[in-house]
Parts: structure tokens; sequence; C-alpha cells
């Protein structure tokens, strides 16, 4: 019985004290600046920790139960391992979209460098390994939002460089609604719902484009405000409204095409920066509306060979898995569409338009809708195609500020840099004091997919900020085409170990 009281009191101190080296390394890390810091953790656990706490206490167990605490301890031992690698060394990432194609495809798995950039110290520190932001079972958080620390970053082998591919986090994920389809598109629905609702309530409303700035600020604001409200109204549809700190953000993946301090234009769908245009991508892609024959047939072989997916001809369910068991799918006017917006690279679409034999027509696609590019609350004739010109901020200079270009620097001033900016009788006021002009805190970058026609990218949610930079792709380690199954030329083998700084 004694011996019994003796070890559960040993227990209790181990739990102690292994509660105290927690907080202890919370607290360090909290102060890491420098790579030397994080270095000496391993060594500060190998020379002090490892001898003042006794983690085998459970080796002194007897029956069932040393068994089990022995799987717990390599667990554990696994777990934070692995925390620590992801957080500060590389992770895995999937593309799960096809924006970036055909340069990264759908179903790469990528080797992402922490290091290249410089890894940040969390921000919410305290997460479940293997986790972004939900737990894989149930609908919960898999962090906790305490301790929350301010953006700090060791520094890197390098910074973002043009035309790199980047990972980093969404940055107009910081609101989200609740239910998984509606997740990333609550700043849209704001909008879009709320001009839908005032227009039907005001049908002889004037044109916002017709109104002074101060009513056309008055007048989104009218829209974000109907649309927010109509999100709450429908929880059951989009499961309420909730936030998420910056490095809980969902993952995205792009190409820099636009650095701190340049001027951006887009004219005809390139990109120029400070006048001059940037190389587009080998193998960037736009969209076509292409009339198949009817009864043209499109076999695996050609699709493979030209890297049309299901998803660019727009075949789900049964179709999908039809192509998938016959090896080929057939376009005809009765069963399935065969004219069909398709996104392809300029040397794909030079073969479809050769072949008479498949295709009957063929046009690029132009044009957009300027409500739905960045900003939102803005009157402008930009779209994808014509966008800009638009200066991207840089850490340390300084901008005038008016109503004109205040939609485009709103949400970097108030949002990512946490200022409180309130717009008076048409004058701007922040943190309470009245201003024509605002000097940016970080660096900014503008993203986009080398899909140009199929990428959710800066060009629809503004600038990436700096804090949001989580690291830089290396290399595919595993390429899987979801066309296909894995026996049946699922896997991708010319991709494997592929570096993707030779992706231009």
């Amino acid at each position: 019985m004694e011996k019994r009281e003796k070890k559960k009191l040993n227990m209790k101190k181990q739990w102690a004290k292994f509660i105290i080296v927690m907080v202890c390394y919370l607290l360090f890390l909290y102060w890491v600046k420098s790579w030397l810091g994080l270095l000496v953790v391993p060594f500060i656990y190998d020379a002090y920790i490892s001898k003042k706490i006794n983690w085998k206490w459970w080796q002194d167990l007897e029956g069932p139960m040393r068994s089990v605490m022995s799987w717990v301890d390599a667990i554990v031992f696994a777990l934070v391992a692995v925390y620590f690698i992801n957080q500060f060394f590389f992770q895995n990432y999937v593309i799960p979209s096809s924006s970036l194609e055909k340069s990264l495809l759908t179903g790469d798995y990528l080797f992402v460098s922490k290091v290249s950039y410089g890894p940040r110290i969390p921000e919410t520190p305290l997460t479940v390994p293997l986790t972004q932001h939900t737990l894989p079972i149930g609908d919960l958080k898999s962090y906790i939002e305490w301790p929350h620390w301010e953006y700090r970053r060791v520094p890197g082998l390098g910074k973002v460089e043009l035309n790199d591919i980047v990972v980093f986090n969404y940055p107009a994920g910081d609101t989200i609604c609740q239910n998984v389809p509606y997740q990333t598109e609550y700043y849209n629905m704001c909008y879009g719902y709320g001009r839908q609702i005032y227009e039907q309530n005001y049908p002889m409303a004037y044109p916002v484009d017709s109104l002074s700035k101060v009513e056309q600020r008055a007048r989104f604001e009218a829209y974000y405000n109907l649309g927010r409200q109509y999100i709450v109204a429908n929880q059951q549809q989009f499961g309420g409204i909730g936030y998420r700190p910056t490095d809980r953000r969902e993952n995205y993946v792009k190409r820099c095409v636009g650095l701190p301090g340049d001027t951006l234009q887009i004219i005809e769908h390139v990109v120029y920066l400070n006048g001059k245009a940037n190389k587009e991508p080998d193998n960037v892609q736009y969209t076509y509306d292409v009339l198949f024959n009817d009864g043209a047939i499109l076999t695996n072989d050609f699709l493979k060979e030209n890297g049309i997916t299901c998803e660019d001809l727009g075949l789900s369910g049964a179709d999908k898995a039809y192509f998938k068991s016959e090896g080929q799918i057939q376009l005809t006017q009765q069963f399935r569409n065969n004219r069909i917006i398709m996104p392809m690279t300029k040397q794909t679409a030079a073969l479809l338009k050769s072949r008479k034999d498949l295709v009957q027509a063929m046009a690029p696609v132009t044009g957009g809708n300027p409500a739905e590019v960045y900003p939102l609350n803005m009157v402008k004739d930009w779209t994808r195609d014509n966008y800009g010109p638009v200066w991207i901020p840089k850490k340390g200079e300084s901008i005038k500020l008016s109503l004109d270009n205040l939609p485009i620097y709103e949400r970097p001033i108030r949002v990512y840099e946490h200022n409180d900016l309130e717009v008076r009788d048409g004058k701007i006021f922040i943190n309470g004091e009245q201003t024509d002009s605002y000097t940016f805190k970080m660096d900014y970058y503008w993203m986009m997919g080398d899909n140009r026609h199929n990428s959710a990218d800066s060009r629809y949610w503004g600038f990436v900020p700096e804090d949001h930079i989580v690291g830089k792709p290396i290399f595919i380690w595993w390429s899987s085409d979801p066309d296909r199954g894995l026996f049946g030329g699922g896997i991708r083998w010319s991709r494997l170990f592929r570096f993707v700084d030779n992706i231009k």
C-alpha cells in the first residue's frame, strides 16, 4: 500500500515538472529571434531537462499499464518531433486545386522549406501536430487561441523573389463561415448577397457609379452589413461566422508576380511591373471556348499526352467514373455538352485548333466582372485581365491616402497592421487622428496562379502580407493523377523529385 502511494506521489511530481518545463519552453520560444535560439533547445533538453525529469517513470509500472504507457511515450515523442520539424524546418503540402496548372498539378505533393524565407515563431503555439485549424474528427478547433503572440520570424536563407512559387496563409481567411463549402467566401458573400438585397429593397436607387466618393463608401458599407446580416440569419446554411489567427488560416500556393514597392498593372492578361512586362510562366493557361465536333471521342492517351484533365473538360460524377473505367469520353450534343469553356496552355490550344477531326471552332474567352475583383468596395473598371495600376506596399514606405485609393489599402492598414480606421465627413482617421498618409509596417506581395482564368488569387482578395508567408516548395516528392487509378497510369513518375525552381 505504501509503495503504491509513493508511486502516485512520484507520478504527480513528474507531471508537475513536465508542466513547468512546458511553460518554460513556451516562454523561451516566445523570445526566440534567431536560429541559435532554436538550435539550443535540443541541447537544453539533453543536458538538463532529461536529467531532471524521469520521463521513463512508467517503466516501474506492472501489467498492461506498462505496455500502454510505452505506446503513449512513443506517440508523444513522435508528435513533439513532428511539431518541431513542421513548425521550423519543413512540412508537406499537397496541391488541392488547379490554380497553378500546368506548372504544379492537382495531386502534386510538395516538400516545403520553412528555412528558405525564415520560419515564423508560432502565433498560436498550442496546437495538435499535423493539423492546420480543425481536428480530423468532428468540427472542433485543433488549436488553443491562448497564448497568442505577435508576428516574429527567424532570419531565413533568403527572401521571396519575383516569380517564386510560395506557400502562404490565405489572407482573406481571417473571417470565415463555419460550414466548409463557404469557408473561403465570406467577404464575397457579404458584398454579393448585400448588393442583391439592397437592389431588391431599393430598386429605384441611383447606380453606385453615379454617386460621390462619400456616398459610394456608404453604399458599399450598406452592402456589406446587409450581407453579413443575411449570413447570420441563415446559420443553418452557412454555419455562423468564425475567426482564424494568421497561422491557422488555409494554406494557399501561388506564384509571386509582384514584390514590395512594385507598381503592378495587368494589360490584356499580361502582368507589367513598373511599366515592364513580366515574363509569363512557360505553362501559363487561359480559358478558351471550344466547340468539339458532335460525337468527338477523346481518349485517355490523348488527354494524358496533352495535359487535359477531367476538371478542364467539366467532367464530374458519372461522366468522370465512366472515363476512368472506359479510358475515353465521347462529347455529344444530346448526352454531353460538346461546347466547353476550358483552360489550356498556348501549346495545347494550338494543337486542338489544328485537329479539325475533333474541334469545330475555338476562341479565347475575354472580359470579366469588375464587381468580383479586389477591392470589393470600390467602383472601378478593372477585370481579371485588365487590372490596376496598384502600388504594392513596402515596409517603411508611405503612401498618400484619399477616398479614391483608400479601398485598396484599407484592409492592410486595418486588418493586417491592426489599426483603427474610419471615415468621417469624407476625412480619414487612423487611430483617432485625421491623416492623409500612412507608413506601412510590413512588406506585401502580389500572388497569382498560372491557371490565370481559374485561380482565386490577389486579383480577388488583394495583397499577401509578409506575416502570412509560410515557405518555399523545394521539390515534388510524390504525384498522383486524380483522373486515373494508381495502377492505371495514376502515378506521375516523371514528376517525382522534380525541383520546383526548374518549373518556370
